[in-house]
């Protein structure tokens, strides 16, 4: 293969990597990597000179040459005087040619996966989020965070300060069993109390995300003939995690104080509950409520996991206790996530309980996934440490409270029709719409009109489930989009009214 006709690709190579959000010199780096480890360049044929491969990139050609000098100092290509730079063979060695595989050979012992699959989730009923969500003008949509709000620069700081060397020499280890102490001090000091919650460190687990933290305690806890209980309309996630391991799922009504606390929960081993925030109508457990829950807990012997999402969030009134804060004899298992309210791709949660349920905890996550990454541990620690989550809380809060009345004055305007939810605090809306809405095809016809929004449906045990609920996020919504995707959404809603003499 000529040097010329290597030529002709490199525009070609250079585009697939100019949205990576890098430098020139890192989209160059990037791109000639890509090319050396897929076998595009060959060994004994030198790259293109710095001048010639800026003229066809069309940058300048110091760009070029840091870039070629870069991957001769780790090895990736070699420098030989008055000819230029060449692939180096040893950072080949050892890699395996790819597999050909004869097109007109028949594949006849393949395995059936049908028949070894324990269960699908794939087949599950599950809230579905477009993955391009941001290219929609009104994403009403929930658990996804706006740009515009995320403290870049004190997450920035937090990040470079966790790569100084004695940080990396922390965190960098194999931590198998631990979890970063500074952070589980912030958690014990800064974030509980918030909540009326003491604990001490050996109390404490961080997980991936207070989704791994229901799947830890339903691998450690649930038996196949453990009943679970969980409220209806309830998490569809959390109904799916226990479901998976109890084929004693048992569905607890809901009403406008949360959870209901009736005879049912006497068949329970364990009540999955979201007392501050309901998921995902949104209402709070008032706290003659919550001491009935807990007093019908130690009647009946069964354990409360107590998902505090949210919490923070609060827009008047003082907070209501946790089912945490007001547990006497450890019998709340009590679950919260970092990372929800400042950006869910962090995935950092936590799990409160006694000492001997934690250690177990710990045993079952070393053998799922050893630790959540320590690195994002220590800067989550710094971040606390140094102020900057309260502060984004205050910002968020107000934030999301300007945006709640914005909402709740657009429904009023726009869809006088359906009954929301009074927004007390969090980043949705629950909608119950009238008798006729078919949320689901709402849902479609609005996204074709640019409406983003959550059908209710699959917040429901039941496949015979009210149909017309469905839900508004406005935590990654713009404000000044709030009342025209509005009046879009209604617009859209009144096409599918029934005429009066159908």
């Amino acid at each position: 293969m000529s040097t010329k006709l290597i030529g002709t690709m490199w525009g070609q190579l250079f585009q697939q990597h100019t949205q990576s959000g890098m430098s020139l010199q890192g989209k160059i780096r990037q791109m000639l990597v890509s090319a050396i480890l897929d076998g595009q360049l060959p060994v004994g044929v030198p790259l293109p000179s710095s001048r010639e491969l800026s003229g066809q990139l069309g940058v300048a050609r110091n760009t070029v040459v840091l870039a070629y000098q870069q991957l001769v100092d780790e090895g990736y290509l070699v420098s030989r005087e008055r000819s230029g730079y060449f692939v180096n063979a040893d950072i080949l060695a050892g890699r395996m040619a790819p597999k050909v595989v004869p097109q007109d050979k028949p594949h006849t012992n393949e395995p059936d996966w049908e028949r070894r699959f324990v269960f699908r989730p794939t087949r599950q009923r599950n809230i579905v989020k477009r993955a391009n969500w941001q290219d929609y003008p009104y994403p009403f949509i929930y658990g996804q965070y706006d740009p515009i709000l995320f403290p870049t620069a004190d997450w920035r700081e937090c990040s470079l300060k966790a790569l100084s060397v004695l940080d990396i020499h922390e965190w960098a280890q194999d931590m198998i069993l631990r979890d970063d102490e500074s952070l589980v001090q912030q958690i014990r000091t800064r974030v509980l109390p918030r909540r009326g919650v003491w604990a001490s460190a050996d109390e404490i687990v961080v997980t991936v995300g207070a989704q791994q933290a229901l799947y830890l305690l339903a691998d450690l806890l649930v038996s196949p003939d453990t009943p679970v209980g969980i409220e209806d309309p309830g998490y569809p996630d959390a109904r799916h995690i226990f479901g998976s391991r109890t084929s004693h799922l048992l569905p607890l009504p809901v009403d406008e104080e949360g959870l209901k606390v009736t005879g049912a929960l006497h068949n329970c081993d364990y009540v999955y509950v979201t007392p501050s925030h309901q998921c995902p109508t949104t209402v709070t457990m008032p706290l003659a409520r919550r001491e009935a829950l807990l007093q019908m807990a130690e009647d009946a012997d069964f354990i409360l996991i107590e998902d505090d999402y949210e919490s923070e969030n609060r827009f008047e009134g003082d907070p209501t206790p946790t089912l945490k804060s007001l547990d006497r004899n450890n019998r709340v298992i009590y679950v919260g996530s970092l990372s929800k309210s400042l950006a869910p791709g962090l995935r950092i949660g936590y799990i409160v309980g006694p000492a001997e349920l934690i250690a177990e905890l710990r045993g079952v996550r070393r053998l799922m996934l050893r630790h959540p990454s320590a690195y994002i541990q220590r800067a989550f620690a710094l971040f606390l440490s140094l102020g900057h989550y309260d502060s984004h809380l205050r910002r968020l809060s107000a934030a999301h409270r300007e945006r709640a009345q914005a909402l709740s004055d657009a429904l009023a305007r726009h869809l006088p029709e359906v009954r929301p939810v009074p927004i007390t605090g969090g980043a949705s809306c629950w909608i119950v719409g009238p008798e006729w809405l078919d949320a689901e095809e709402l849902s479609q016809r609005a996204e074709e009109n640019g409406v983003l929004i959550e059908p209710g449906s699959v917040f429901f045990m039941s496949t015979a489930m009210p149909r017309n609920g469905f839900r508004l996020g406005y935590s990654s919504i713009p404000l000044e989009k709030i009342e025209p995707g509005i009046q879009k959404l209604a617009e859209v809603m009144r096409t599918l009214k029934p005429s009066a003499s159908s």
